[in-house]
């Protein structure tokens, strides 16, 4: 029988509460935000991240992914991708990144309220204690491993970490984590994209300023699925070829007009309109550049 999860402290932080469908989640009280507040961790995670980024047809078709898991948390978005490609043969390699072991620690020792760690109690218990493994996840061989580290400074250093496949974006908001939002970061990590190998990115957020910012990292942008609370989510990659609806020259008139566009160069929230030299940079993007 497996114990190594049942001494695990109780947090400071994180509690559990209950969403309006009825299920449980995790609250984070420093950051004053829940994870996964629309649809629930099972489902959201399912649909935002899983589904959106083709997981499952991608894996299937090349035989290997690389997966970066950007904001771990309480692991929802881990084990959906997990449970959703276990019957496919083949290798994820799944690198999750998050600069705190709080919220995963406190939703291993809640995992019979929350669900949706059932049946990875033991993987998420010797990630915790090992900072990765290696393990058979039904069909699919798993390598999983766990940065506990500054995400930010990880990208500007020179730490060597596998090209991604697919990101899952998944940081609190910028107004609440800006740090985890400014151009820097997002230029950092297209440059650690391989551009022969296809890479998507989905994140919750729709805000005008995100999506400036990812366009002027270099990624190219699209309206990613409705999920929950959010009419619209964001999709960004490093080829068209990924993005079922790119952001047309209607949404960049949009973000002219808009009085919070303008990229975080540093991690301080505030908002404001593009300044011209973005205008400009924006323009001559090749997503747009035959439009405007």
């Amino acid at each position: 029988m497996f114990h190594l999860w049942l001494n695990i402290p109780v947090s400071n932080d994180y509690q559990l509460v209950q969403l309006r469908s009825g299920l449980p989640t995790l609250f984070s009280a420093s950051y004053g935000e829940k994870m996964h507040p629309g649809l629930g961790p099972q489902a959201e995670a399912e649909l935002l991240y899983v589904r959106q980024l083709n997981l499952c047809e991608r894996l299937g078709r090349a035989g290997e992914l690389v997966v970066w898991d950007v904001g771990l948390g309480g692991a929802a978005n881990a084990t959906a991708v997990l449970r959703a490609t276990r019957d496919i043969p083949g290798r994820l390699r799944l690198v999750s990144f998050d600069n705190t072991r709080e919220p995963l620690e406190f939703a291993l020792q809640n995992a019979a309220a929350l669900g949706y760690l059932a049946g990875y109690e033991e993987p998420v218990a010797a990630l915790l204690r090992d900072g990765r493994l290696t393990f058979a996840n039904g069909a699919l061989s798993v390598d999983w491993e766990f940065h506990h580290a500054d995400f930010p400074a990880l990208l500007a250093g020179g730490s060597d970490l596998p090209s991604p496949d697919a990101i899952l974006f998944d940081a609190f908001s910028p107004a609440k984590n800006p740090a985890m939002w400014t151009l820097p970061v997002f230029a950092n990590l297209f440059r650690r994209l391989n551009p022969a190998r296809p890479c998507a990115l989905t994140t919750y957020s729709r805000s005008t300023l995100l999506r400036a910012t990812l366009l002027l990292a270099g990624f190219y942008v699209g309206v990613g699925h409705a999920t929950g609370l959010k009419e619209e989510t964001t999709m960004a990659a490093n080829t068209l070829d990924l993005l079922p609806e790119p952001l047309n020259a209607r949404w960049l008139e949009r973000a002219f007009r808009s009085d919070s566009a303008e990229p975080l160069l540093e991690p301080v929230y505030r908002r404001a309109p593009l300044s011209p030299a973005t205008r400009e940079r924006l323009a001559r993007h090749p997503q747009f550049a035959s439009a405007v």
